[in-house]
């Protein structure tokens, strides 16, 4: 009986879409760019906050609604979960047991990042034009399209000048809000394997004893492109 339950489970998550996608980078992270990333921890979901102007270039809508906001804070996650008022018992089982369509939540961030980010963990990285330009693929590619390439708006965000929008793949167990971070990571040549990467504490954890161990941390990221 335990077997036939795990193969149907197997089977079952099989038919899910794991997307969105690593973005093959060809590199090593460096941490000695000028353009700085910041991996935020609220707890139990992690986002990435990235320079808005390449990300604006490459989604339009963006800037629309962003306008010239330094930076943007991005995260992906379960639709029904991240957008709820309350969250519930029963949304919380369904986020983590049943494939369901995702989300992406966008937030206009102040150049102040870590003043802005006061009460949540945060690290910092320096990136060069490559790893950003890298990142802002996978960025891109976590948008679902109209046939037209428009992305999908959908409601206002959960706090700040913020909005959500309609994301690609589905979220459950082994494809979550933490593991599309590692991904994005991985988007950018450092060595991470995603797999292993399904809590907050998991990829703040990599950060804090990889990301230290080779630099890119420091206050100025143009210092460290400098050295």
């Amino acid at each position: 009986m335990k077997t036939f339950v795990v193969v149907s489970f197997a089977a079952f998550i099989a038919g899910c879409s794991a997307k969105p996608d690593v973005v093959a980078y060809s590199g090593t992270y460096s941490g000695a760019g000028p353009h700085r990333l910041y991996v935020v921890s609220h707890g139990w979901h992690t986002g990435l906050v990235v320079p808005a102007p390449p990300i604006q270039a490459e989604i339009p809508a963006l800037y629309q609604r962003f306008s010239d906001t330094p930076f943007i804070e991005f995260g992906w996650g379960d639709k029904g979960f991240y957008q709820a008022k309350e969250i519930t018992t029963g949304l919380t089982l369904q986020a983590i047991f049943w494939p369901t369509a995702s989300v992406v939540h966008a937030v206009a961030v102040p150049d102040d990042v870590e003043g802005y980010f006061a009460h949540s963990e945060v690290e910092q990285l320096c990136l060069t034009e490559a790893e950003l330009a890298s990142l802002t693929k996978f960025l891109a590619g976590s948008f679902a399209r109209t046939e037209q390439g428009a992305v999908v708006s959908l409601k206002n965000g959960i706090y700040g000048n913020s909005q959500f929008f309609q994301g690609t793949g589905d979220y459950y167990l082994t494809n979550t809000c933490n593991k599309w971070t590692a991904k994005g990571l991985k988007s950018i040549g450092m060595d991470v394997d995603p797999a292993f990467k399904l809590t907050a504490g998991s990829v703040m954890s990599y950060l804090k004893n990889r990301v230290k161990s080779i630099g890119g941390t420091g206050a100025s990221c143009q210092a460290q492109a400098q050295l």
